[in-house]
């Protein structure tokens, strides 16, 4: 079975960093994570967020005027096997 994971991803380190914060304060459940390499080729951070936190999170990028890139939903990849070579 797949999940759906919702990444917020951003131009800039800043937003990133300045979202989170507000987030944290408004008591919303968030992961600092490495960006997804299917969502952007381009590096930096994006933020793991939950599904039924999306309104009050595109509220609070409103209100405080963030600038994102998009809010990106990819079908999580685990691979049991990934970094073993024996």
């Amino acid at each position: 079975m797949q999940k759906i994971q919702h990444y917020v991803l951003f131009p800039n380190h800043d937003n990133g960093m300045r979202l989170y914060g507000i987030l944290k304060e408004a008591g919303i459940k968030t992961t600092i994570a490495p960006t997804p390499r299917v969502a952007s080729k381009c590096c930096g951070i994006s933020l793991l967020v939950r599904e039924e936190d999306l309104n009050t999170i595109q509220k609070c990028i409103d209100e405080n005027q963030l600038e994102i890139l998009k809010i990106a939903a990819i079908e999580r990849d685990i691979n049991p096997k990934r970094d073993k070579y024996c």
